[in-house]
């Protein structure tokens, strides 16, 4: 009886180790066929295309004037009339400005008129000295023939020279009289204020006036500002290249310049000078576009958007920059099997990348890839197409 216990016992037992690995089978199957049976993203697909691709660098900045200057005052005084206001052109040498000079003329005038009295005191010396020479050789002659005697002489000797130094004190005077007269006549000339550049830019055909700092009445100071004048046939573009771009700009390279005040319009210029350092804050170079503008339709302050090519890659495997995924930190593409519908994580290594596509360096690579649907899948994925077959 005993026996017949431990045998049903051992037989329950049996049935229920069979039926329990029957179970964790079915699970087994369920779950591996699930696996299998993983439902198809749909995605869009685009071909990987073989063509050139340009780098391109986009900067935005600033205008400014070729060159600039304050035309100021150098002397103090009362501004009696300013002959310009903003924006109107000037041309080299043109009177803009005009000081009180009531002053500086009498200043002037009494310089004129000392100089024609040191004049007067010198032909007067000048005509005593020829006079003195000549009572010096009579006296000379009568005192070589023992007619005249010695002490005679010598006062005639010393009465001639003399009148030779106050010739020579006159001529001295007349000369100090003279640059004092040319002293006051250039004072009395920066009464009034012109437009003047460097010789070199005097060609360099007309200014303009981008401020003015005074008006009439003002009491000036010497150097005080009275209006600023802008040089804007031809403007600079300053932009500032970032490190990753510093070593591709070269001076001479071409750029294309658009505004938000002329959408339509595209202007050219050339980088003509590039900063030998980068700011260590921004780790940014500061770089300098010539941009010409016969029209004046440019302004200085503007700000701008400058394109830059610095090369171009012929013949280059291109693809969407949105087809991009990454996946455990690896940056790659998702390359479709369209027999089997599935795809495949290649992980690649990108170069330039302009607007929308950019370029695969390596690996070599041919096919459609994943441009939509692609933070879906996983490697070995099934994919369809949407419904416009992409």
């Amino acid at each position: 009886m005993q026996s017949m216990k431990k045998t049903a016992v051992l037989i329950a037992a049996l049935i229920l180790l069979v039926g329990g690995w029957r179970i964790y089978e079915a699970i087994l199957s369920s779950g591996a066929g699930a696996a299998d049976e993983r439902p198809a993203v749909t995605v869009a697909l685009v071909p990987v295309e073989r063509k050139a691709i340009e780098d391109i660098g986009n900067f935005t900045g600033s205008l400014l004037p070729r060159s600039q200057f304050i035309a100021a005052s150098k002397i103090g005084g009362r501004l009696e009339n300013v002959l310009v206001d903003i924006g109107d052109e000037v041309e080299y040498n043109q009177l803009i400005a005009v000081l009180d000079d009531d002053e500086y003329a009498l200043q002037a005038d009494r310089a004129r008129a000392e100089l024609e009295v040191s004049k007067a005191s010198l032909e007067e010396a000048r005509s005593s000295r020829a006079v003195s020479r000549r009572e010096l050789e009579r006296v000379r002659t009568l005192f070589d023939k023992d007619i005249a005697a010695e002490v005679d002489h010598d006062i005639a000797s010393d009465r001639f020279v003399a009148q030779k130094a106050r010739y020579e004190v006159a001529l001295a005077q007349v000369d100090q009289r003279e640059a004092q007269l040319q002293e006051a006549e250039v004072r009395l000339s920066y009464t009034r204020v012109r437009a003047t550049w460097e010789a070199s830019e005097q060609g360099g055909g007309k200014r303009v006036i981008g401020q003015r700092f005074r008006y009439e009445g003002s009491m000036l100071t010497p150097n005080t500002p009275i209006v600023s004048i802008l040089d804007i046939s031809t403007l600079l573009a300053v932009i500032h290249v970032i490190e990753r771009d510093y070593s591709k700009v070269r001076t001479g390279m071409q750029a294309t310049i658009t505004t938000d005040a002329y959408p339509d319009k595209v202007f050219t210029g050339k980088v003509v000078r590039i900063a030998p350092r980068l700011e260590e804050s921004s780790r940014q170079a500061r770089t300098e576009i010539e941009v010409p503008n016969p029209d004046n339709l440019l302004k200085p302050g503007m700000f701008v958007r400058v394109v830059m090519t610095f090369g171009v890659h012929e013949n280059a495997t291109v693809v969407p920059a949105a087809a991009l995924a990454r996946r455990d930190g690896d940056q790659g593409l998702f390359l479709a099997d369209t027999q089997q519908m599935t795809v495949e994580f290649v992980p690649v290594k990108v170069g330039i990348t302009t607007g929308a596509m950019t370029e695969i360096i390596e690996p070599s690579i041919s096919g459609q890839v994943v441009q939509l649907g692609h933070h879906l899948l996983e490697d070995g994925a099934p994919i369809k197409l949407g419904e416009d077959g992409e």
